[in-house]
């Protein structure tokens, strides 16, 4: 069994003491370290005040070092503007000097010339004397006041230069004024004459003509049959041309119209596009030609020596009769059916609307009655020349017909005659047919076509 001993009271006094000697060392170190720091603080604080305010003086120096730079950067950059702008309103000056010299020269005004010339050197002078003073750099600019003057200088030039031009498009436009009336009068002179040409011809045509009214069938031949075939394709050419200046008074694209005809072919001429119309006028008036009817179901005539005749007397009863009378006359004859048809044929309905807008003439046809234009008028005496030729054909009691000579084929003097001139030693081909080619019994009228222009071989 342990013991138990008690604590002497001795040693519970000198614990005691021990605890608070060592706590009141530990507060009197605290208080200590307590008073360094508070001084250190307060030597810190007055340190770093001084800094500061020295870094603050250095920051602004520097920033009104920096400040004055941008300053004197901006007036550069100010005066290198000012520099450019009275450059450029010098150069504009000095191009508008020089377009007033150039209109001086025409017509020749010395007085002008020579201030043109004046104002030219005074401008060089003064780019000259800009740049010296920007090389030894003297310029002495007010950026402001120069940006002013120069903008003001620059738009002076440009209105004079404007000027300048509006008074050389007048000329000019002067100029084509007078031409254009010297090309009016030449043209209404070239009409003029052609339209006294063409009454000649008319009028020779017509005496022409008379030598058929006392023709006999007894001494018809095939030369009487070619002559008048010559009176026919002038009229058909008279036509084609009326129809040509309607399509252009219409605004037709005629180039459309032509490959639309004959596609693909080439004119070895702009002029030579005539020819496409004229073929398809005469195609579409001679279809049916080979029959004795022409086309007319209800006009079947068989073919004898009676027929011959009553052709014939067709023939010299028609030869000088104005064809419109005719028709406005006669509206239920066989030659106002045939002359009904083809036109109807020849000139569709959206044609004849484009060209003048309406169908009145097609109407007017239907219903018996003859349109009174220029138009119809040419139609009409074409129909007349194209049914006395069948009529003419079919008096020589003989078997009557018509042949076309196909695209591409060799030309043969024999059956075909060029509408243009042929002076080509190759043998040229046939690029369509302007005028079918007749055949009256054993004789052979040739057949007019238009040749393929023959490009000469690459060396």
């Amino acid at each position: 069994m342990d013991t138990m001993r008690p604590k002497s009271a001795f040693n519970n006094n000198h614990n005691k003491q021990s605890k608070l000697a060592r706590t009141f060392h530990k507060v009197i170190n605290l208080r200590s370290a307590t008073s360094k720091i508070t001084s250190n603080n307060g030597i810190c604080l007055l340190t770093s005040q001084a800094k500061v305010k020295e870094d603050r003086e250095h920051f602004e120096k520097h920033r009104h070092l920096d400040k004055k730079e941008e300053e004197f950067k901006a007036r550069n950059r100010a005066v290198m503007e000012a520099l450019l702008a009275k450059l450029f309103a010098g150069i504009t000056s000095i191009k508008a000097a020089y377009a007033e010299l150039q209109m001086a020269q025409n017509p020749y005004n010395n007085e002008a010339i020579q201030m043109a010339d004046q104002s030219v050197v005074d401008e060089l002078k003064a780019i000259s004397e800009l740049k010296r003073s920007f090389l030894k750099k003297e310029l002495d600019l007010s950026p402001q006041v120069t940006l002013m003057l120069a903008e003001i200088q620059e738009q002076q030039g440009l209105m004079k230069t404007y000027e300048i031009t509006i008074k050389k498009l007048e000329s000019e436009a002067e100029h084509k004024g007078t031409d254009i009336y010297s090309l009016q009068k030449k043209l209404e002179d070239c009409v003029s004459f052609n339209k006294s040409l063409e009454n000649k011809l008319n009028s020779s045509g017509s005496l022409s003509l008379s030598m058929f009214e006392n023709l006999r069938l007894s001494v018809l031949n095939p030369t009487h049959f070619v002559q008048f075939q010559q009176h026919t394709l002038r009229s058909i050419r008279s036509f084609v041309r009326l129809m040509i200046r309607e399509m252009e008074s219409a605004n037709w694209d005629l180039d459309t119209a032509i490959k639309f005809i004959e596609p693909d072919s080439i004119f070895a001429e702009q002029s030579h596009s005539c020819f496409a119309f004229e073929s398809f006028v005469s195609k579409t008036m001679l279809e049916g030609f080979n029959n004795p009817n022409f086309g007319l179901p209800s006009e079947s005539l068989p073919l004898n020596n009676k027929t011959q005749l009553l052709f014939f007397e067709k023939f010299k009863k028609l030869i000088s009769v104005n064809s419109k009378n005719f028709l406005a006359q006669n509206p239920s004859s066989s030659f106002c059916k045939f002359t009904r048809a083809k036109y109807l044929q020849l000139v569709h309905a959206k044609m004849e609307c484009s060209l003048f807008g309406n169908l009145n003439q097609r109407k007017l046809l239907s219903t018996g009655g003859v349109p009174d234009s220029a138009f119809f008028a040419a139609f009409a005496e074409m129909s007349m020349r194209v049914w006395l030729l069948h009529c003419l054909a079919f008096s020589f009691g003989q078997q009557v017909s018509i042949f076309q000579v196909k695209k591409g084929s060799r030309f043969s003097e024999v059956y075909m005659e060029s509408v243009t001139p042929n002076d080509v030693d190759t043998e040229p081909s046939v690029s369509f047919t302007v005028v079918p080619g007749f055949k009256i019994g054993k004789t052979v009228i040739q057949s007019q076509v238009y040749l393929s222009p023959v490009t000469a071989p690459a060396s």
